[in-house]
């Protein structure tokens, strides 16, 4: 009888919260692949929209273990708060590193061979960037001036972009590790539906309007979610604005933003009204709340070129993933014990802190004592 060799396969996620859809996303996994070994890489406190997240880095762990993910590594806070490439060519780069087979994920269209066209179709063709560009200006969204600069009718949606740039990361580091899909099943924009699954923005719109959402994720999930406390963080962000003259030195504060940040924000009560003051076609909703993150957490663009993905940091494990981990270490290229000098340590330290000033929470604990969640 022969044996089947374990298949490695890696996923990408925020899980903010984690939910039902991120059962399935796993269920299905390990449908595919029986006998596999998961490795989740997970972003933490600030996601790549600007979000808070309403899980803690330590939670996610512990649940993700606790739904059969074998090892989890984290997505430093300086890469998983960036554009979709940048999210997406870390992940990948520390996947490629723990020697994943796959990366399977969530996917719209669900077309691998339209999301690998596109993909090789933008690293071939220099000019695609300033295409974008110039539709943009024209004041189309960013979707729309994606598929128009492709000559291409193909609805841009969330999960197909993050595919597209895993795909391109793959390509262009000739990773061995190769990209599958799943097919979603619900729309990332829809905050109405209440079938079992439904997607995270949907359960956060929910749980604003103190609707039950015990439906629709674990309960060790729904009972770890923190409520985000925006008085405080808008403040802090406030105040951060108002003192810091050298606003133009922090990541995505480009084109005279800064003007326009400092000119409304003694008018603006929230983190809503300032959004809407400072809104342009080139800075949309994700930008913004991405740049107000770099804003407070201090991340500078000097800092950001600088940086440099040292080590991989373990966040947690089974004793499957232990093990995994031992047969593997001799070969990763990227060091798995934490460098306490790093730039990418010094902002997850940070980002910890901001996080707990604005949540009452004790995440500082945490990255300091360094110790894997272990299952």
């Amino acid at each position: 009888m022969m044996v089947l060799e374990m298949k490695v396969i890696g996923i990408i996620a925020e899980y903010n919260p984690f939910h039902n859809g991120h059962l399935y996303h796993i269920d299905t996994i390990k449908d595919l692949y029986p006998d596999s070994l998961i490795v989740l890489v997970l972003n933490g406190y600030f996601l790549q929209r600007g979000e808070i997240s309403i899980l803690t880095k330590k939670d996610k762990t512990t649940i993700a273990l606790k739904e059969k993910v074998d090892l989890v590594a984290e997505l430093p806070f300086i890469y998983g708060t960036q554009s979709a490439d940048i999210f997406a060519s870390t992940a990948l780069k520390i996947l490629e590193n723990l020697q994943c087979d796959y990366l399977i994920c969530g996917s719209e269209s669900n077309d691998l061979v339209k999301i690998a066209k596109i993909a090789k179709y933008v690293i071939d063709n220099p000019t695609y960037d300033l295409e974008v560009k110039s539709h943009l200006k024209s004041g189309v969204n960013y979707p729309t001036a994606l598929a128009k600069a492709l000559n291409l009718k193909f609805t841009f949606l969330p999960n197909d972009l993050l595919a597209i740039s895993y795909q391109k990361a793959i390509i262009k580091n000739k990773y061995k590790i190769k990209l599958k899909t799943i097919k979603r099943t619900n729309d990332y924009h829809d905050t109405m539906s209440n079938d079992t699954i439904i997607s995270a923005t949907n359960i956060r719109n929910k749980i604003k309007e103190n609707t039950d959402i015990t439906n629709y994720l674990p309960k060790i999930s729904k009972d770890k979610i923190i409520n985000i406390n925006n008085d405080k963080y808008f403040n802090l962000l406030k105040y951060k604005i108002i003192t810091d003259n050298n606003l133009k030195d922090y990541v995505d504060v480009d084109e005279g933003i800064e003007y326009r940040l400092k000119k409304y924000i003694n008018e603006s009560n929230s983190l809503e009204e300032l959004i809407k003051k400072v809104k342009t076609k080139r800075y949309t909703y994700n930008k913004l709340n991405r740049l107000f993150i770099h804003i407070l957490i201090g991340l500078t663009k000097e800092d950001n070129i600088n940086s440099t993905l040292d080590y991989i940091k373990v966040l947690g494990f089974n004793n499957k993933g232990k093990n995994y981990l031992k047969k593997i270490k001799k070969e990763v290229n990227i060091p798995l014990v934490k460098n306490n000098e790093s730039l990418i340590n010094t902002y997850e330290i940070k980002a910890s802190l901001i996080y707990d000033l604005i949540n009452n929470t004790n995440t500082f604990d945490f990255e300091i004592k360094n110790k894997p969640v272990i299952k």
